[in-house]
């Protein structure tokens, strides 16, 4: 018997594939969305073979494409029979800084992270006020907490978009949908690997994306994770000057 249904964009690769893992590993049918078609199917094989009472529906899907975003979420609510969540991942971590000759790199993370995000939010509520239920969940960053410099400027916009469009959400108090913006702090993927090596505080995948996950479960309205060290540095950052978080970052 399912837990319940969840779709999770950006499950080809990274947090939203071992999300895919985990959540079916506790009990979650799945709709996955992600460009890479042939990464999916690999995902959803490997999902069925450890966890064959599981339903897995695959969308080869580019969340900037907002038409395409909405057929794909109707498409899985109706194979799937209902959405009680949507995990909005799907994201860049791309970037240059403003101003090097870098416009096109920029432009296309911000459309991804928060115009992609914003047709997501817009599908998934859409499908949450009909059915009078749902859970939200906004994959953001802890970089979103504060301005960031050079080649993370428009990440950290973006992500702090996606913030403010969860808090939003949260202060219309939709009837029956909870909200969730999670902060992850540096967590071991393909995205970010030709940096893992010089970066303080990062972690693995499993141990981030179990944080990740346990935070969704609960429906935490808001969740640094994992906890350690990214509570105090949350706390941290949000106060101190900008002269002193730019030499934190």
């Amino acid at each position: 018997m399912s837990k319940g249904t969840i779709i999770i964009t950006g499950a080809s690769a990274g947090l939203g594939a071992e999300m895919a893992r985990r959540f079916a590993a506790l009990g979650y049918d799945l709709g996955l969305g992600a460009r890479r078609g042939e990464r999916l199917a690999a995902l959803r094989e490997e999902i069925t073979a450890a966890h064959p009472d599981r339903r897995v529906v695959l969308r080869v899907l580019d969340v900037t494409d907002g038409e395409a975003v909405s057929t794909a979420f109707t498409e899985i609510a109706a194979e799937l029979g209902t959405v009680d969540r949507v995990i909005v991942n799907a994201g860049l971590g791309r970037g240059a800084a403003i101003g090097t000759g870098r416009p096109d790199v920029n432009r296309r993370t911000a459309l991804t992270n928060f115009v992609g995000a914003l047709a997501q939010t817009e599908a998934a509520m859409e499908i949450f006020r009909a059915q009078g239920h749902g859970h939200l969940v906004m994959i953001s960053s802890m970089s979103a907490l504060r301005g960031m410099r050079r080649a993370m400027t428009v990440y950290a916009a973006t992500k702090a978009g996606v913030s403010a469009l969860a808090e939003g959400l949260r202060s219309e108090n939709v009837p029956g949908v909870d909200v969730s913006v999670i902060h992850p702090g540096y967590i071991r993927t393909e995205m970010n690997e030709h940096v893992a090596h010089r970066t303080r505080f990062m972690v693995d995948l499993d141990v981030g994306v179990r944080s990740m996950v346990t935070a969704i479960e609960k429906r935490r309205v808001k969740a640094y994770v994992p906890a350690w060290p990214w509570v105090p540095i949350g706390f941290l950052l949000e106060r101190l000057p900008l002269s002193v978080v730019r030499r934190l970052t």
